[in-house]
């Protein structure tokens, strides 16, 4: 991976850059790194584990068959 990049910014982008640039007082160079780590954090709060979505349900049902899904015994007569 290069350890610089090169972006084409139309002129609405560019005039936020300024404006940023008045604001911080920061390089161009922080204001991008700061905007790379500031993305990937609210990325990743986006993304949730399937255990996260099940929530309290997970474990509730310790003592059922564990091969539900997979014994032919238990899928007799599914579908019919």
């Amino acid at each position: 991976m290069k350890s610089y990049i090169h972006a084409r910014l139309a002129p609405h982008e560019a005039e936020l850059l300024a404006q940023l640039l008045e604001l911080t007082g920061e390089s161009e160079s922080s204001l991008v790194k700061r905007g790379l780590a500031l993305l990937l954090e609210v990325e990743s709060a986006k993304r949730v584990s399937a255990l996260d979505l099940a929530g309290k349900s997970v474990g509730k049902f310790a003592g059922a068959y564990s091969d539900l899904s997979m014994n032919p015994m238990h899928l007799e007569g599914y579908g019919e």
